[in-house]
Order: C-alpha cells, then sequence, then structure tokens
C-alpha cells in the first residue's frame, strides 16, 4: 500500500520506462536531437552519426535514412511547408526528404557554411505554401536566418531517378541573414510562435538569453537581452503559465516574464550539476529539467516546487554532456534521447489504471452540489463530511461527527441558492448549516423514543432564507414530515406529516382526500388532510387490494400550477399525493390472469419528476425538482426470490396488462371553492408541457407516467449484459438529458427534451445516446452540471468520479493529487475497475424500447414443398396439414434481426422444456418410435442397472 501511495505522488512512472527498440543508433552512436510534429503526429529523431528517422504515434518507425558524407549532427527539425527533416552538422545543412517512393531518397547538402552549426529550428508563422524559415546557432555566436523553397532541391523529381540521391547544394545561391547576438558558442534557438519571437542562449554571461523578433535578424536594431551568470545552456517556454525558463552551468533554474528581462520572477535551486535540458508539460504547468549528471527534477510553475527526483541508468557519466529531450503532451509522456531512446509515462496514466479511486474510506451515502460555490458535498457511512471545489477537485474543508460521536449522517440537501445545507442522521435528528463556512444554524433535537425507524432516508430542502427553513424529509418506517425553524426558535420542529400509505382497491386505485379547515392559512407548502374513502371493510380482501409496503424513494414537485409527492415502494407501488386535486392514487401494472393478487410491477429505486423547459422557467416557488432515493437500508428491504423467474413473469404481453388508475370523481366541497377558480386558470397555462413522472425500477426498465396515471413510455437502457436494477435519475437544468445508474455501475443517457414536447406523439421519441461503466459497483447518487458539461457519480466503493458529459470521458476523481482538466478530453483514461470505453449509440431510441415477437421464426411454405417432393409425400391425402411431417431447417426463414430487446414470452409446454430458449415448440401429430442399435441397447440397459 505503501508503495502505491508513493507512486500515485510521483509524476513520471519511472518503473513503467519503456526502450525503442528499433535501431535508430549506430554502434558508439548517441541522440542528438527528437522533435515532435503536433500536426502530423509524429516525431523526428537524428543521431550523432547521421541516422534520421520519423516515428508514427506509437513510436514505429515509418521512414529512416543515413547520411554518410557528412560530418557529425548536432540538430535537427521538421520543416512544415516543404514537409522535410532539416538537420545541421559541423559546416553543412541536410535536406531529407522522407516522402520519396520506393528505393529512391532524396537528401539535399548545402555546403559550405563560414561556421560550425550547433543547433537548427524552423520558423513556424510562414504562410508561403513552399517556402520555410530555418534558423541556426554557430560556434562564433552568430544566428543565421536561412530561406528555402520547393526551388532550390527541385522535390518533383522525374521518373526515370530511382535509386538514393544525394545532392550538394550551394550555399551562395541561398538567402542567408545572419547576425552576431553573443560573445559564446551559440547552445539553442527556437522559435516561440505564442510570442512571435525566436529565442537564443549561450554561455556567455552577458549576452545569456536573446529574446526578440526575427526581424532584429535584419535591421541590426537592439535586442531584448537577459544576462544570466554563467550564461544559459537551456531554455523552454510555458504557453499556459506565461514565463520563461532558463538554465545553465550555475544550477539554478530562473523563471521569466518575456516582457521583463532586468530580474526573473522565481528561482529554482536543487541540481548539482549543469543543467544541459529544459522541457514543459503545459497540461499540468510542469518544467522537467535535465543535468549533466543524468538527474530529472520536475518542478511545479505554479506553487515553485520539486515534484519528483529520478535519474537515467543508461550509459555512463561521461556520454551525458549532450542528452536530447521532449514531451509528448498529446499522450503525456517524456520522450529522451542519449545510446537509445527512452519514454517515460505519466502517473496519472497508469495510476487510474492500476490504482483504485478513493474519495472517503467508507461507501459513500450522499451527494449533493451547491451551484452558487460551484462545490460538492460527499458525506460517507463514518460520518466524514467533505466539501470539493468541482473546477480543481481540491478540498476545502471537511467536518467529522456533524452529528456527534458514533451518529451516522445518512442524507443531505442543499438549498436552491446554496447558502445552506441540511443533513440528517440514523437517529432522526436534523441539522442545518451555512454552507460556506461549516456552521451549525439550527438542529432538530433527539426524540425522547428514537429508533431504528426514525432513521431518515432522504431530506428535501422547501424554503431557505434568515427567516424560515422548511424540510422535507422521509424516516425509514415511511413517514414523511415538514420540519420547520424560523428566526425566533433556536430549535427545529415538526409541522405536518403526511399520512402513511394506505391500501387501494385493484379496480380503483383512488382515494380522495378533504382539506382541514384552516390549513391554507397554517401552512405555505402542503395542507393538512384526511382520507375520506372507507375502506376498513375490505381490509381482509387481500385480492382486493394492493397491499402497502415500506417507501424506498419520493419526489416532490411544488410549482405554480402543481403540488405533487409521489413515492416509490419495494413492490413497484407509486404513490403519487396530488393536493391540487385533492386525491391520491396508486400507479401500478396488475395482472388480469389467475395471479390476480400478485403485483407484477418490479420495485421502485429511484422517482424523478420531469418538468419541460418552457414550464419550468415559470416556477414560482423556491423548491426545485429533487431527486430523492434511499440509499441505505436498502438490504433490509424484502427481496423477491427467484429473480429470473420474477423478471419473466413481468415481461408479459400487452394484452395481458392493464393499468388500472381511474380519475377520483369525489371532491369535497371545500376543495371546489378554495381551487376552482386557480384550476381553470393554471390548466390552460400547462396544457401545452405537463410534468411527467419517471420512475427506475429493478427490473431494470425506466416507466414514464403522466400526471393522470397512464403509462406513457417504458425504456429499457441499451446493454449487451442481462437487465440490472436502477439506482438513481438525474437530468440536466433544462431537462433535455435524462441520465441514469445502475447498480452495476453503468451510466446512460437519453435525449428527452423532442418527447417532453408533447408525450402523446408517438413520433416524438427518447433516444439513448451514451452508455458508459463509471463505476464496478454500485452507483448511490450523480447529478450534471451544464456549465462545465460534467456528471459527477458517487459509489458504494468510497470514490467520487468525475466525467464528461458529451462523450463519458473520464477526467478524475476527487481526492487525487492533481488538478482537474476539464477542457482536456483527449486523454483517454480509465479507473483501474473499469475495462470498456464509452459507447456511444446511434440508433434511434425506438429501438431501444420495448417491443414483442412472438414467432422469430417463420415457416416459407414455398420453400417446404421444394425440399418435401418425395413419393411418401405425395401419397399424403390433401387435407393433412403439411407442417405436421416439418423435418428441415432449411425450410425455415432466416429470422429478422431486431436491434431492439425482446420481451419474453412462453410458448408451448415449459415443463417439456424449450429447444434452443424460446423458439416455437412443434408438436407431431403421431408418437415417433425411437429406435436404437442393440450395442447401444445393451449398455444402456447396464447404465440402468448397474448393480445386476
Amino acid at each position: 500500500m505503501s508503495s502505491q501511495l508513493k507512486e500515485e505522488n510521483m509524476v513520471f512512472l519511472v518503473s513503467e520506462k519503456q526502450h525503442v527498440t528499433h535501431a535508430v543508433v549506430k554502434r558508439q552512436d548517441v541522440i542528438k536531437g527528437i522533435v515532435k510534429v503536433p500536426h502530423l503526429d509524429f516525431t523526428v529523431t537524428s543521431s550523432q552519426k547521421g541516422v534520421l528517422t520519423i516515428f508514427n504515434n506509437q513510436m514505429r518507425v515509418l521512414a529512416t535514412t543515413s547520411v554518410e558524407d557528412t560530418a557529425w549532427i548536432t540538430g535537427c527539425d521538421f520543416l512544415p511547408q516543404l514537409k522535410c527533416v532539416v538537420a545541421v552538422t559541423e559546416r553543412t545543412v541536410v535536406v531529407w526528404d522522407y516522402k520519396s517512393k520506393g528505393s529512391q531518397n532524396n537528401c539535399f547538402i548545402i555546403k559550405p557554411m563560414e561556421n560550425g552549426l550547433l543547433c537548427v529550428c524552423t520558423v513556424t508563422m510562414s504562410d508561403h505554401l513552399a517556402k520555410d524559415d530555418i534558423l541556426m546557432g554557430d560556434d562564433k555566436g552568430y544566428v543565421h536566418l536561412l530561406t528555402v523553397t520547393s526551388d532550390h532541391f527541385g522535390l518533383k523529381q522525374c521518373k526515370g531517378k530511382k535509386e538514393s540521391q544525394l545532392q550538394v547544394l550551394d550555399s551562395k545561391t541561398f538567402n542567408i541573414v545572419k547576425r552576431k547576438l553573443h560573445d559564446d558558442w551559440v547552445v539553442k534557438v527556437k522559435y516561440i510562435s505564442d510570442l512571435n519571437c525566436f529565442g537564443s542562449c549561450s554561455s556567455d554571461s552577458i549576452h545569456s538569453f536573446v529574446l526578440d523578433d526575427i526581424k532584429r535578424l535584419e535591421d541590426n536594431l537592439p535586442v531584448k537581452e537577459f544576462a544570466v551568470p554563467r550564461g544559459v545552456s537551456a531554455f523552454a517556454y510555458c504557453r499556459k503559465a506565461k514565463v520563461i525558463v532558463t538554465g545553465g552551468h550555475d544550477k539554478l533554474l530562473r523563471l521569466w516574464h518575456p516582457a521583463i528581462n532586468s530580474r526573473p520572477t522565481g528561482k529554482l535551486s536543487g541540481h548539482q550539476h549543469s543543467i544541459v535540458e529544459i522541457v514543459t508539460n503545459e497540461k499540468d504547468q510542469h518544467v522537467i529539467s535535465l543535468s549533466s549528471a543524468k538527474i530529472f527534477r520536475v518542478w511545479d510553475i505554479q506553487t515553485l516546487s520539486l515534484l519528483q527526483v529520478f535519474h537515467d541508468n543508461q550509459g555512463s557519466p561521461g556520454e551525458m554532456e549532450n542528452f536530447a529531450m521532449v514531451f509528448d503532451n498529446d499522450r503525456g509522456m517524456l520522450i529522451t534521447g542519449s545510446t537509445v531512446i527512452g519514454i517515460y509515462p505519466l502517473t496519472q496514466m497508469i495510476q487510474d489504471t492500476r490504482q483504485v479511486p478513493q474519495t472517503h474510506e467508507k461507501s459513500i451515502n450522499a451527494l449533493v452540489y451547491s451551484k452558487a460555490f460551484h462545490q460538492i458535498l460527499t458525506i460517507c457511512s463514518e460520518s466524514i463530511l467533505k466539501v470539493w471545489d468541482l473546477e480543481t477537485g481540491y478540498q476545502i474543508y471537511q467536518i467529522e461527527d456533524a452529528h456527534g460521536l458514533n451518529t451516522e449522517v445518512t442524507c443531505a440537501a442543499i438549498e436552491r441558492n446554496g447558502f445552506y445545507l441540511a443533513t440528517g442522521a440514523c437517529d432522526g435528528t436534523v441539522k442545518i448549516w451555512e454552507f460556506e463556512s461549516g456552521q451549525e444554524v439550527k438542529a432538530l433535537p433527539l426524540a425522547q423514543h428514537s429508533k431504528n425507524e426514525c432513521r431518515l432516508l432522504k431530506i428535501v430542502y422547501l424554503k431557505a432564507n434568515e427567516s424560515q427553513h422548511a424540510l422535507l424529509v422521509l424516516e425509514q418506517s415511511g413517514k414523511m414530515k415538514i420540519i420547520q425553524g424560523n428566526s425566533v426558535q433556536t430549535y427545529l420542529y415538526v409541522t405536518w406529516v403526511l399520512p402513511e400509505a394506505v391500501s387501494f382497491p385493484r379496480r380503483n386505485p383512488v382515494v380522495s382526500l378533504s382539506l382541514k379547515p384552516d390549513t391554507l392559512q397554517t401552512h405555505d407548502f402542503f395542507p393538512d388532510i384526511q382520507l375520506l374513502s372507507d375502506t376498513s371493510s375490505l381490509r381482509n380482501d387481500t385480492e382486493n387490494f394492493v397491499h402497502s409496503v415500506e417507501m424506498k424513494c419520493f419526489d416532490v414537485l411544488k410549482v405554480e400550477e402543481w403540488s405533487l409527492i409521489a413515492t416509490g415502494s419495494a413492490n413497484g407501488a407509486i404513490i403519487l399525493w396530488n393536493f391540487e386535486s385533492t386525491s391520491v392514487r396508486c400507479l401500478c401494472k396488475i395482472n388480469e390472469d389467475s395471479q390476480a393478487s400478485v403485483l407484477q410491477a418490479s420495485g421502485v429505486n429511484a422517482m424523478l419528476f420531469l418538468v419541460h423547459s418552457a414550464f419550468s422557467s415559470r416556477k414560482t416557488s423556491s423548491l426545485p425538482s429533487t431527486t430523492a432515493t434511499v440509499r441505505h437500508g436498502i438490504s433490509a428491504i424484502p427481496q423477491h426470490k427467484n429473480s429470473s423467474s420474477n423478471l419473466l413473469k413481468e415481461n408479459v404481453r400487452n394484452d395481458e396488462i392493464k393499468i388500472q388508475i381511474t380519475t377520483a370523481e369525489v371532491t369535497t366541497k371545500y376543495r371546489n371553492i378554495q381551487y376552482s377558480k386557480k384550476n381553470v386558470q393554471s390548466s390552460k397555462a400547462v396544457a401545452g408541457h405537463p410534468p411527467i413522472l419517471a420512475s427506475a425500477h429493478e427490473n431494470g426498465c425506466i416507466c414514464l407516467w403522466s400526471i393522470q396515471g397512464t403509462l406513457v413510455k417504458e425504456l429499457l437502457p441499451f446493454s449487451n449484459y442481462p437487465s440490472v436494477p436502477l439506482t438513481a435519475l438525474c437530468t440536466d437544468t433544462s431537462t433535455k438529458m435524462l441520465l441514469a445508474a445502475s447498480k452495476e455501475g453503468h451510466i446512460m443517457c437519453w435525449s428527452i427534451a423532442s418527447f417532453l414536447e408533447d408525450p402523446q406523439n408517438s413520433k416524438n421519441q427518447i433516444k439513448e445516446e451514451l452508455c458508459w461503466r463509471a463505476h464496478s459497483t454500485e452507483v448511490v447518487d450523480l447529478f450534471h452540471e451544464d456549465e462545465k458539461n460534467v456528471v459527477v457519480t458517487a459509489s458504494i466503493d468510497g470514490s467520487v468520479r468525475l466525467w464528461h458529459a458529451m462523450n463519458g470521458c473520464y477526467l478524475g476523481y476527487f481526492g487525487q493529487p492533481r488538478k482537474f482538466e476539464l477542457s482536456d478530453i483527449s486523454r483517454l483514461i480509465l479507473p483501474c475497475d473499469v475495462n470498456n470505453f464509452p459507447t456511444i449509440i446511434k440508433e434511434e431510441s425506438k429501438h431501444m424500447e420495448k417491443k414483442k415477437c412472438e414467432y422469430p421464426l417463420m415457416l416459407d411454405r414455398d420453400n417446404w414443398k421444394s425440399l418435401t417432393r418425395s413419393p411418401s409425400a405425395l401419397k399424403k391425402p390433401k387435407h393433412v396439414d403439411i407442417i405436421q411431417d416439418l423435418k428441415f431447417f432449411k425450410a425455415l426463414v432466416s429470422p429478422k434481426i431486431y436491434r431492439q430487446p425482446l420481451e419474453c414470452f412462453e410458448s408451448g409446454n415449459r415443463e417439456a422444456g424449450a429447444v434452443f430458449g424460446y423458439l416455437p415448440i412443434y408438436e407431431l401429430g403421431k408418437p415417433v418410435e425411437e429406435s436404437m442399435p442393440q450395442g447401444l441397447q445393451w449398455n444402456k440397459a447396464e447404465m440402468s442397472n448397474p448393480t445386476g
């Protein structure tokens, strides 16, 4: 475990270093230059003895050549316009056309050059399609500007030339501009496109580093110089941090602002030997420096801190006077060159594939998001409360034992403005906190007779301000209460209780409600009610009633036209309390066959009201539609035995199912007086966009219900595996996307915008667009953040992970040492417990909806007649059905491929078995006598009587 933590704190995982096996260097040779070409996604290397090589993005050789007739190569680069490789030696310039076909290999040698060339780079700002500018530094302190075009090389070769060509070109025919900028060797020259400047460095202590426009090489105007004791031998520019980093023989790294050359903005010390190379990691804002003793050091530019030190054990120290190095920002790896090419991967690329992300040590109990502060709250089963910054992933603060020692915090909610936080515990206590500071504001004291039934399973904020707080809570016993507090009283108190679940008649599962007098004046949220229907005389008639089962989840919708509470139970019953129509109804599927008394619906794990964006914009209440799903104590809920057989019974044919929901016809006089005028106005306002209730079930389906109680649509998530229970639901702010989480860690995403426009229109389909596995265990909650376009998931494995909402790309987990990069989705990383990449679903949603097909195989009678022309068949009477003598499977038409899941159904005699699962069973008209060879009959007799 300690070794894993040690590796997690590393930037590069040295133990995963790789070597390029291809012979890119000669004997006693060394790599002198490595260049990454981002727009073509390949790498160019040059060795000291003249080997030029181009690698693809997998570090496999695309092309290579050996320049025999030149001196030692000192550097290389790529010409972006001419698509050629340029290298410099002590007195020549080499241009290699790597695109030559066959054995033709074009190399051009430009010579002689006045001084010994030590470094080279290309200018990337050229807009001319057939011209490139080359910068070179020599041993006399000059910086050269060489302009080359396609006409100089005659890259369009005639067809007759097939052999390798090494052409020598006179340097006097080229336009070469030079200017003396240093008093010593120019060891590095680079062009920085972000600054539109070139940079050159030398061991000169006065003119150590020069940074200026490329025009200064021609007009001889003063240039911007940086003076460093003992000079500069390497430099690099970090575009993201906007700093230049230099290093040299004084063993110090200096950070400079490009516009300020008087003094550095920071210094980094730690190297014991001269610094020979510097590169930057743009994404993480890291600097990687290398000394002549083969010691690598990784620094954080923002904090000016040392992150990692490691060394290269290739070769001897004397061979390390010059060392090539480049960082591949696209793939997160450091490429080095000495006698071999080494590749060091970033630890984060390996870490996420080998170590389990961990936000808490125990399973997650609650996950909530504050939009005001862009922060999330996580609570584990050990009652450790942590607040994280969504953008960076850094922890802000934490609270331990929020409700007292050994008291588990089971649920939490943040009000819509994000200023107040409410938590609930296993003993029934409730506390309100200031979210920003973490200070306790109010509390609901412990009840005198608190038992396990008082354990709070879910809490939802109804209202929050300085003068009043209102919460809706669900207890494990099934009771729902409103808890309020004001500025006068210190403690919270219970003001409203929802009647416990009752049994509903199967034929008419609707019970009318009566409002108690003066309830609208005393309560701002839901009125006090009582049940009108007298069902006491039928309580014992179990066949006529839907039994009450403890609630597992609920959701609440409190807007100007609707006042609804929906609860879900373990037996699949959905209870919808409508306080506007003063009725409560049971939404469930009931079979009318012989098993009429058995509820066929699957258990409900999550519920969510779907409100159209045009309708939600007119909300006047402070209550948002909030998912309220029970995630604790589920193991105590009775589970159905033989889940596979129950799943088969639940997926029955449409003509055997009837949704028995009727509208309450009896309303009270009080309700007519109080609500008649309001309902007339509101019905006109929301006729086009009524809310939809979504329920996630144990059988893996999502049911979409209308407020009137009809089942509008039933969805089955796309998956190559058997259906698994769904555990959580959420939507984006505009209710265009519906996301669901499963017990096996999968996340599914549907597009529901067109469906909510007109749910009754069959043309408005729901399309599943994305599916990925976020965890290896159950996902307890998730939410979608619109501004960052990310999805956050929490699991019982103790991790809270961040994903890109559009493609399911893994961005990291809360608690990791590195900062989130929400804009970078180029690196495909997976956690160690996830093996499959996200699946983008292109099929229309109608293929994902349940459809029924009785017989996937059909008899082709014409083909059957052509196969049965035998004398025995011709003698048969005409009235005999030909299907009775079915023998040949060739007569069966190939089944039509359905891309939607098929509902199971029973065909033939189940006790007699089925052929190939659920193929139709054909019974023969006459019994067929079995014939068996005598030898087998003797063996069979022995097997039936082994003792005889």
